[in-house]
């Protein structure tokens, strides 16, 4: 028996509409696409220097963010500049020695000057306060031993310091 045409279109209708529907791709990537973005664009300004357990920050009501520096951290320890370990001892750094002394500034100013020469084009704001460092120090740590590394930056010319801290919301400050 021959089909009508109608009869035909209807069974081709129905063959096409009886599989599954297909997923659209080409939709979802726009989607992820414009997230991506928009995700990129509004990403906070929260600064994370270094997620290290063994580092207890010394408390500060420090307002102004640290910039992106050559980091220098300082454990009982061991210090290290730019995650790399410079100098270490066994028993945690109780006070400032003269061995003590000699080794950790010859260790410092040793790696600050590699880190120099890797960029030796200073910005008129480097030449004028000098390279920029952020000093990560335990709570523990002495600040004779703090301002011996300072001392080691400032003959390296990295004159422009900053000191990270753990930042305390002004609220839990007592006053008077």
């Amino acid at each position: 028996m021959k089909q009508s045409f109608k009869a035909k279109r209807l069974a081709k209708h129905h063959k096409r509409f009886s599989a599954g529907s297909k997923l659209n791709l080409v939709s979802l990537m726009d989607i992820f696409t414009i997230l991506v973005f928009f995700l990129i664009v509004n990403q906070s300004e929260v600064r994370v220097l270094q997620n290290t357990k063994e580092i207890n920050l010394p408390v500060s009501i420090a307002e102004e963010m640290p910039a992106e520096n050559v980091l220098i951290t300082v454990l009982p320890q061991s210090i290290m500049i730019q995650e790399r370990v410079i100098w270490q001892q066994e028993d945690a750094i109780k006070k400032v020695t003269e061995e003590l002394n000699s080794g950790l500034i010859k260790a410092i100013k040793t790696e600050l000057s590699y880190l120099s020469t890797k960029r030796p084009l200073l910005t008129d704001n480097e030449t004028k306060n000098g390279r920029a460092v952020t000093i990560i120090g335990d709570a523990s740590v002495p600040y004779q031993v703090l301002k011996q590394i300072m001392a080691a930056c400032a003959d390296s010319d990295y004159r422009n310091m900053s000191l990270a801290v753990k930042q305390v919301a002004k609220s839990k400050i007592k006053r008077g």
